[in-house]
């Protein structure tokens, strides 16, 4: 019986959480299907990422590269896994080829590292730059002046594709207060783009629990949510 108000938790909870972010994407005219909805697994058992899935839930995310392996190990159902999290150098084994897509590339040198193992591997790891927008010395993320940089040679590499951008804003009491940071990350997509003609940045990964759907509203296509669906 706990078992399926557990269940009956997680579905509900997901169903508000898919609303909330068709409520904004309508509110500012876009269509909620192209926004992919991750369901932040850190620190959940798998018996709570089992019960997302059979509520329907198949894109999940996670910021450690020990965890990620372990419920990769664990866990033998349709879904997709995303990499989320600060990733060491010294670990990309545990993740490339293992995460559809790498979220927090933020330096030259791990870009390196991925492209590295993914070459080994004979596979493209698909990536995501991650920028500090805030400045905030705590977040990880490089800095708006590096980006060029990395992204050129990031297209130099044949193992790697960036495939957008993406960041966290400061954790904040009203989520209105994120709202720049996500225009800006809009913003510093759409210079690239114009710089890079070459290179297809339409991921925006922005978002989380406190703020997603002004992250929506500013046009993130990712959004990473964890407490709002599996908190109890």
């Amino acid at each position: 019986m706990r078992g399926e108000r557990d269940l009956d938790e997680v579905a509900r909870n997901l169903e508000v959480v898919r609303k909330r972010i068709a409520d904004a994407a309508a509110r500012v005219g876009r269509d909620a299907r192209e926004i992919v909805l991750i369901a932040v697994s850190k620190g959940r058992p798998v018996e709570k990422i089992e019960e997302a899935v059979q509520a329907g839930q198949r894109v999940f995310g996670e910021n450690r590269a020990q965890e990620l392996r372990d419920k990769l190990e664990r866990l033998d159902m349709e879904m997709e896994w995303h990499f989320i999290g600060h990733l060491q150098r010294n670990k990309v084994n545990m993740v490339v080829g293992k995460a559809v897509l790498i979220h927090s590339v933020d330096s030259r040198r791990l870009l390196e590292a991925i492209a590295t193992r993914a070459a080994g591997m004979g596979i493209t790891q698909e990536i995501l730059l991650q920028l500090n927008v805030s400045g905030e010395e705590s977040k990880y993320g490089m800095e708006e002046e590096e980006a060029p940089a990395i992204l050129e040679a990031a297209l130099q590499l044949e193992a790697v594709e960036v495939r957008g951008l993406m960041t966290m804003a400061p954790l904040t009491i009203d989520e209105e207060d994120a709202r720049p940071y996500f225009s800006r990350l809009r913003e510093l997509r759409d210079e690239l783009s114009r710089s890079f003609s070459r290179a297809d940045l339409g991921t925006l990964s922005m978002g989380m629990t406190q703020d997603f759907e002004v992250a929506v509203e500013e046009g993130a296509n990712m959004v990473r949510i964890g407490t709002a669906i599996f908190a109890t």
